[in-house]
This record gives C-alpha cells, structure tokens and sequence, in this order.
C-alpha cells in the first residue's frame, strides 16, 4: 500500500479486494440472459461460489438487472437495438422480453439475494446508467469494483469502463464472467487489460484472497 497526499493507494490485487473497500456486482445473472452464454451451468457455479465468498469475508453484494419498457415507452435507441438483437426488421415485431412481469427478466433461483443485498434494475448497458450504484458505492465508503455475471463482451466492459470514469478501481473476474462469442469476450478482456485503469484476476485467486479476511 503506497500513501501519498494523505491517501491510501492499493498496489496489490489482495489491497484493492480489500472487504473494507471493494465490493461485489453480480451483473445480470437472469433466467433470458444465462442460458444464451457458452457453458452456463459452469458460470453459475463460478458466480455462485464468488458470491458466498464475498458473503463470507463481509463485502457488500449487489445485483444488476436489465429491463425491458413497453414498445410504447421504449425509444429509438432501445427499439432500434431489440431489432438487431431479435433480428427482425420492423419495430412493431419487437418483444420487451425483459418487462418486470416477464420470467426472462428474473435472476436465476440459485442466485437468490440476501435480505441485506440490492437489486438494481437497468435500462442500458452499463449498470451505472440510470442507477443508484454510484451513490450506494460512494456512500459506503467503497472504491473498488468486482464484477462477475454476463455478458462480458456486451455490458460488462461498458460498465468497467465506466466504472474507471466514475474512480472506481474495478476488478474482472475472468472465468466468472460469461460471453456468448468467445473471440468478442477475448477481445474485451485485451482491450480492458491494455487500457491499465482495471484489473483481472480468476476465482480461485480472488476466493483465497477473501478466505484470508
């Protein structure tokens, strides 16, 4: 650990995952998103298995979930990316397969929050947009992120990179993160590595880190 200008600067990956500053994001692990990705059932283990070790060490768990607004509700940008995602060709065919009332739209069961966890539904891509992540993070004092879900290649490098923007040192745990084209996943963790602002690190490291604690 480095102090400088009265301030705490993590070198380590075992500083930075530090329970009294980092804190865990499980990002839409739902029932329309998960069995898309390659290997699902190995991710949820994975996933399942960081969560009860942040549980474990005492790190605050959050949940990110995606939405679907109603056609009528849902704007250019939103229709325009449901028509390439549901390949279809007129905006009226669209499905909002992620409303709230929908099953798509629930997490898995084995994902199940505690009482003393947070949900936080989204619209786009990163899940600081139009979410009170930020405000929950500064507020508890937390500057690191650890991310774990799916999609890599689809919202979870946004919300990395957005996440730097924000100050936040996030962490990527590779093998705990799901990508449906493994080229695209393989391209984002490169593209996040090259950059420097976050980190990478695998499950079985980050659970001995938080077994330490």
């Amino acid at each position: 650990m480095q102090r400088a200008y009265g301030l705490e600067i993590p070198e380590t990956l075992a500083e930075v995952c530090d329970p009294r500053r980092a804190a865990l994001l499980v990002y839409d692990m739902q029932a329309g998103i998960v069995p898309r990705i390659r290997e699902p059932d190995a991710l949820v283990g994975r996933v399942i298995r960081v969560i009860q070790a942040a549980r474990d060490a005492g790190v605050r768990v959050v949940y990110s979930r995606h939405q679907s607004l109603p056609n009528e509700l849902a704007g250019v940008f939103q229709l325009r990316t449901a028509m390439a995602w549901q390949r279809l060709s007129r905006a009226e065919d669209v499905q909002a397969i992620f409303r709230p009332d929908a099953p798509a739209f629930a997490l898995l069961p084995e994902i199940e929050p505690l009482p003393s966890e947070v949900v936080l539904d989204k619209l786009a891509m990163s899940a600081f947009v139009g979410t009170s992540l930020e405000l929950l993070l500064r507020d508890c004092g937390i500057d690191a992120l650890v991310v774990v879900g799916a999609v890599l290649e689809i919202g979870i490098e946004p919300t990395v990179r957005h996440a730097c923007d924000h100050a936040f040192i996030p962490v990527v745990v590779t093998d705990a993160c799901g990508v449906v084209d493994e080229d695209a996943g393989i391209r984002a963790l490169d593209s996040l590595d090259y950059a420097k602002m976050s980190l990478q690190t695998d499950v079985e490291t980050l659970v001995g880190i938080w077994g330490q604690t």
